[in-house]
């Protein structure tokens, strides 16, 4: 861990207690989540839009919809997983926890799913297979309420390559070997800076966050 990342992560705010043992799983099983500087990002921005309706694309098993629910007064967050058995698990914690919003869980494909919903949305994660991050952001991005925002994790850390990432930064072509994930997030990148209603910036909290809030 570089020096940048102790620094966030000692600064980062306590975990509650389903919140530990969703973390305590995750370190022993290897499982990635965004982890609580990048939640406690998501907490805040949660407050700063007055959240009542959040989508996710890939929920694994909640860990990241704890944290939306932390900065939420009430409303729904929409939890999209493919594996069922990952979706029971964060029925189970959930359940367990006190927070002040309904959750929605949705067994399936998350492009298929945000299509069954009209919004709108105060807040969006996309966080499921890379090189599907600009498809989940073309469905989603007009139903993202003026003032809302979306999170896309992994933009710096991740199965992505960052020295590539650094170089399509300066204006370097990605090359034709590049993987999958990698092409996929300068593919989003590109999206969300071109998008006119939209305005990005990137956070380097957890993997790195890209947050996009609609203007218009």
């Amino acid at each position: 861990m570089d020096d940048l990342s102790r620094y966030l992560s000692g600064l980062a705010p306590e975990h509650d207690d389903v919140q530990a043992e969703m973390a305590d799983y995750a370190t022993e099983e290897g499982f990635p989540v965004v982890g609580p500087a990048a939640g406690g990002t998501l907490r805040v921005l949660a407050r700063l839009t007055d959240a009542e309706s959040v989508f996710e694309f890939g929920s694994g098993f909640g860990y990241s919809a704890t944290w939306w629910a932390r900065g939420m007064a009430g409303g729904r967050v929409v939890l999209t997983e493919h594996d069922p058995d990952e979706l029971d698990m964060a029925r189970e914690w959930l359940s367990a926890g006190e927070y002040p919003v309904s959750f929605d869980y949705r067994d399936g494909d998350a492009l298929s799913i945000v299509t069954e919903y009209d919004g709108p949305f105060d807040c969006v994660l996309v966080d499921h297979q890379k090189e599907r991050y600009v498809d989940g952001f073309d469905e989603v991005r007009e139903k993202v309420a003026p003032g809302g925002v979306v999170v896309a994790d992994n933009v710096i850390r991740g199965p992505a390559d960052f020295d590539t990432l650094v170089g399509y930064s300066e204006g370097e072509p990605i090359p034709d070997d590049a993987s999958a994930s990698t092409r996929g997030i300068a593919a989003y990148l590109d999206a969300v800076r071109a998008a006119p209603d939209f305005e990005t910036t990137i956070l380097p909290v957890g993997s790195g966050l890209a947050v996009s809030v609609r203007t218009e």
